[in-house]
């Protein structure tokens, strides 16, 4: 199993990097964790435009699930092969009306779910082609889902956007890497169930007893490497920032 970080900037994207999207793949199956803000551009330079199996939506705020308006238009449009096949994408209840509404003019109410075959995420286990995933709801002013997916073996976890929660940290349980966002600085933004910092991300990793931390989710406007010190002032595993267009293997 291997994960690029498509996109990792939280909130909007920098000048270095798209909003949130990670490509997660196995046995030639390719899983998109979220799609937001400059994702679709950058994702074309990891695989085709048409090769994604599946999408998971964490939860619904633009810069997590907005560009799936620009895939769409690609789905929708295709004229050479003719229209793809509806693409299963798993969100939070809501997602196609969501998506419907931002896009704003589709050509009938329908047409979303014509290229995108739409789950429900609640808390449970199912398989997404060759992987066993885990959802559980997190803490955020939306519906707000983090994943865990396993495969041969090995094990991925996404917290999604969250403030701390025990759900997080059970999600997180001996995971190999945990993919952990972290906007927030410590001692500076005060503001609950929105976003974990860096020593809340790494506090939460200790508790899991997770193998390895990479943070995410990281304003433009935050200096990173404060937020990569608090947690590893409480973390004793391997600590690092995601960085975009990097793959690493699990």
């Amino acid at each position: 199993m291997k994960l690029t970080v498509v996109g990792c900037s939280g909130s909007f994207p920098s000048a270095e990097s798209a909003c949130s999207s990670y490509l997660v793949e196995a046995d030639g199956f390719r899983l998109l964790l979220d799609m937001g803000n400059g994702a679709l551009g950058e994702l074309q330079r990891h695989c085709g435009l048409y090769d994604l199996d599946a999408i998971f939506l964490s939860h619904l705020h633009a810069d997590h699930c907005i560009d799936m308006c620009a895939y769409f238009v690609a789905r929708y449009y295709r004229h050479d092969g003719g229209r793809c096949d509806p693409l299963p994408v798993y969100g939070p209840e809501g997602t196609e009306q969501r998506l419907t509404t931002a896009y704003a003019d589709t050509p009938t109410a329908s047409s979303m779910s014509e290229v995108f075959d739409f789950h429900t995420v609640k808390p449970a286990t199912f398989e997404i082609g060759p992987f066993t995933v885990h959802t559980e709801r997190v803490r955020h002013p939306v519906e707000a889902y983090a994943i865990r997916i396993e495969h041969d073996g090995k094990s991925l976890t996404y917290s999604g956007d969250t403030g701390v929660t025990d759900a997080l940290d059970e999600l997180a349980r001996d995971t190999d890497l945990f993919l952990c966002e972290a906007a927030f600085t410590h001692g500076k933004e005060k503001i609950p169930d929105l976003h974990l910092n860096g020593r809340e991300a790494g506090e939460s990793a200790d508790r899991a007893g997770a193998r390895r931390l990479l943070l995410t989710h990281i304003p433009p406007w935050t200096d990173p490497a404060v937020n990569l010190a608090d947690a590893r002032d409480v973390f004793d595993g391997p600590v690092e920032l995601a960085v975009p267009r990097v793959t690493y293997e699990i």
